[in-house]
């Protein structure tokens, strides 16, 4: 799978998906919270919608992505490298107040060296926030299941393997890593991070109205979100 290749079809998900705009931008910067005149590096930036909003606060927008055509896109915004992460080798040490990954750290396989980069380019009181899919359901064979009474189960998949597992995206596929919630925190801590925040999110009524089949999710996590804090 060569995420250059995808571009296309991301920008057709968002333009498809209004979750996006309605649910998961306003999560990671919520837990972002950019402050003006202050410098944010967005990994995997794709179109820089993060980007723009970062910006439109007043604060300096960095991003990085591996398609050339998104970098493009986001260049609206701030300066973007084209690269594949990790290491931030584009980026000098304490460069950023705050690094920010929306829908991204799933997709790398080596969550452990995210953050220790993430801490090498922000500066120390600076802000780490992410926004992931639950790691229940990027467990290999994680799904909602429904009986014949129409009742929406859960069927855990290997929620304590290091596996992953790739979905359809287009007329390629995408890869998903799973790594258990102790895992991610253990990792986060172990680079430095201070935990300030952690949010977990299900379906939305929203959600169920624009797509009635998700009715009977409303007990499942659905997306994660988490800010951390690089000691001073």
């Amino acid at each position: 799978m060569e995420w250059s290749s995808l571009a296309g079809w991301w920008l057709d998900e968002l333009a498809s998906d209004p979750a996006y705009e309605e649910e998961v931008l306003p999560l990671a910067l919520r837990l972002l919270d950019p402050q003006p005149a202050k410098t944010y590096l967005d990994v995997g930036c794709g179109e820089g919608r993060v980007m723009k909003s970062i910006a439109e606060r007043g604060a300096e927008a960095v991003g990085v992505d591996v398609s050339p055509e998104l970098v493009e896109l986001a260049s609206r915004y701030g300066k973007v490298h084209l690269a594949d992460v990790p290491p931030f080798d584009f980026m000098g040490d304490d460069a950023v107040d705050g690094v920010v990954l929306v829908l991204v750290l799933e997709h790398i396989r080596d969550e452990e060296h995210v953050f220790a980069e993430a801490a090498r380019v922000t500066r120390p009181g600076g802000v780490l926030a992410i926004v992931i899919n639950h790691p229940v359901w990027t467990a290999p064979g994680s799904t909602p299941i429904q009986d014949s009474t129409g009742e929406i189960l859960w069927r855990p998949g290997e929620y304590f393997s290091t596996g992953w597992s790739d979905e359809p995206a287009g007329g390629a596929t995408i890869r998903f890593h799973h790594r258990t919630m102790s895992r991610l925190l253990n990792s986060a801590a172990a680079a430095g991070w201070a935990l300030e925040e952690l949010v977990e999110e299900g379906v939305t009524a929203a959600q169920i109205a624009r797509t009635p089949a998700l009715r009977g999710q409303e007990h499942i996590p659905r997306l994660l979100g988490a800010r951390w804090r690089l000691a001073t």
